[in-house]
């Protein structure tokens, strides 16, 4: 695959052309001293102090007698500054009003991926998020490639979705030749019953709206059924 092409599948590049039938998304540029931030093995990760003073971990019991256990002693200043939380308020004002104009709930992808790895690490185990906090939480435990720029994508949140509907399809020589559940280690007999008609919808849709649109020949593309069936 060629590096344009490979280019074309980031989620800044190829959303803008297909908003009109994607979730409904809100794009930022990372700031260098975030994307370091996230980067940097050198010591403890540290989640960023919120100016809004959100938490990564809402729903937790919070005990005072257990913080004072883990209270560290004033020491240098050194060591202060060391396990002081870093603060993007810039970012996470952006973040903030995008996530609140999305409903309140949204999940993230980077330029090409999502952090559907690290979905263990948050208090429901997905990938929704409702604060800043808990978006970097998701993207520290995400081993990432380092492209020349990252972009951060807040994408709507749907409580409803179901799994079974999502479908990865795979274009070679500009033609829809497979498609296959996105969703790979349960089987869903409904997917029995409706392989037909979702077929055809797909084609339909590649052939309506993909095809005429990306200029690269061979890629994958994700695409889902709703229960009105498009």
């Amino acid at each position: 695959m060629k590096e344009e092409d490979v280019n074309r599948c980031q989620i800044q590049e190829w959303y803008p052309k297909f908003k009109s039938v994607s979730i409904r998304t809100f794009i930022h540029e990372l700031p260098e001293s975030f994307v370091q931030y996230l980067l940097d093995d050198s010591g403890p990760f540290l989640l960023p102090a919120s100016i809004s003073n959100e938490d990564a971990f809402p729903n937790r019991i919070h005990n005072p007698e257990e913080e004072e256990d883990y209270q560290v002693s004033e020491g240098s200043g050194d060591e202060a500054e060391a396990l002081s939380a870093p603060c993007f308020p810039e970012l996470e004002l952006k973040i903030k009003e995008s996530i609140e104009t999305l409903g309140a709930a949204i999940f993230p992808k980077l330029n090409w991926s999502a952090p559907k790895d690290s979905a263990w690490i948050s208090t429901s185990g997905t990938l929704r998020c409702t604060t800043f906090s808990e978006i970097a939480l998701l993207l520290r435990d995400k081993t990432m490639s380092r492209p020349p720029k990252f972009f951060l994508a807040l994408r709507k949140w749907y409580p409803r979705f179901q799994p079974e509907m999502e479908f990865r399809c795979f274009v070679k020589g500009q033609k829809l030749v497979g498609i296959s559940q996105r969703e790979v280690t349960t089987f869903y007999p409904v997917l029995c019953e409706k392989k037909n008609k979702v077929e055809v919808l797909i084609e339909e849709f590649f052939n309506d709206n993909v095809r005429v649109k990306f200029e690269s020949d061979d890629y994958t593309f994700d695409v889902y059924v709703t229960e009105d069936e498009r």
